[in-house]
């Protein structure tokens, strides 16, 4: 290979990491050091997965299940909020980590991945090339970075979930676009929901817009069913896959949640906590996600802001 050939491959390199604000190329992201479990008060209901071994599970009424859940997903949205409040160059992951696990404790409920299969944290805190599942530490945030925050709160026996990605600072233009395409392609997917249509309507819909300015869709991790357990049926991709053919039916909730990024679409390999999972080439990914109730007719957003509703399905949120 000749030296100008290198020096191209160098440039493209470059280019699929992204810059900060000051220009300079993005390094990759490296793990600091976990503190402590956060403990959780005896009272606070804990989901299956955490419990004591030999507890007796709560008993919930089936009758009012969509207000418990409209309850989760009002009370997620409000963690979130916090926590992206606090998003600051200088301020820790774990930071972050502290603040949603309090407001998680205040509002009576269980930070849903606190422990659920060996997760130490009541957060996900994802940093520039990190696509999901990166664990809060030690390490500073700083200016240029993006950082999506994914909050799950386990209340009145269902789970609410929502996550958003913010600017660390001033951050580079083409980061800044991230942001706005992939907050923009989540509701072009919510947007198609009906009852009868089909699931992967909702991933032709992402992917035709992020695609379209000229950002990749994650393909390995998708949206999912939500309710009384963290994770079920029904899988929900991000991109059109033709076998995801089921159609949407009333009153099942589950998440749309596009990681979108800004170079290639694959997953690199997971880091060594068996959690983190970086984008293959280094670039930059971000992520928003909403939980959802099918209605007759349409969508309820659980944990959406009325303005945020409005702007996007013309209507406001019930009660």
């Amino acid at each position: 290979m000749s030296r100008r050939q290198i020096k191209r491959r160098q440039d493209r390199r470059r280019a699929s990491l992204g810059t900060g604000a000051s220009g300079t190329a993005i390094t990759r992201l490296r793990a600091g050091r976990l503190s402590p479990e956060r403990s959780v008060p005896a009272q606070i209901v804990r989901p299956p997965y955490a419990a004591a071994p030999g507890s007796l599970a709560p008993t919930f009424s089936a009758g009012d299940f969509l207000d418990r859940m409209r309850r989760a997903g009002r009370a997620a949205r409000e963690v979130l909020d916090e926590v992206g409040a606090a998003v600051a160059p200088g301020v820790t992951t774990d930071e972050l980590d502290r603040i949603a696990h309090e407001g998680y404790i205040a509002r009576g409920g269980y930070p849903s991945t606190l422990r659920y299969r060996g997760y130490p944290k009541s957060v996900c805190t994802s940093v520039n090339e990190v696509i999901c599942h990166g664990i809060p530490d030690d390490r500073k945030l700083v200016e240029g970075d993006i950082v999506n925050v994914d909050v799950t709160i386990y209340l009145d026996g269902v789970h609410g979930d929502c996550n958003a990605t913010y600017a660390v600072g001033a951050i580079d233009d083409r980061s800044a676009e991230l942001i706005r395409v992939t907050h923009e392609s989540m509701w072009h997917g919510i947007r198609t929901i009906r009852a009868g249509v089909a699931l992967h309507e909702i991933g032709r819909a992402i992917q035709r817009h992020a695609e379209g300015h000229g950002f990749g869709v994650v393909r390995t991790f998708v949206g999912h069913g939500i309710g009384s357990e963290f994770h079920t049926a029904p899988s929900v991709p991000h991109y059109f896959d033709p076998h995801a053919d089921e159609p949407i039916v009333v009153g099942r909730p589950f998440t749309v949640e596009p990681m979108i990024t800004m170079g290639d679409w694959r997953v690199g390999p997971v880091w060594s906590d068996g959690w983190t999972a970086p984008t293959l080439d280094g670039s930059r990914s971000a992520q928003f996600e909403h939980t959802m109730v099918p209605t007759a007719t349409g969508v309820e957003v659980l944990t959406a802001h009325p303005h945020e509703i409005a702007s996007w399905l013309g209507e406001t949120t019930p009660g």
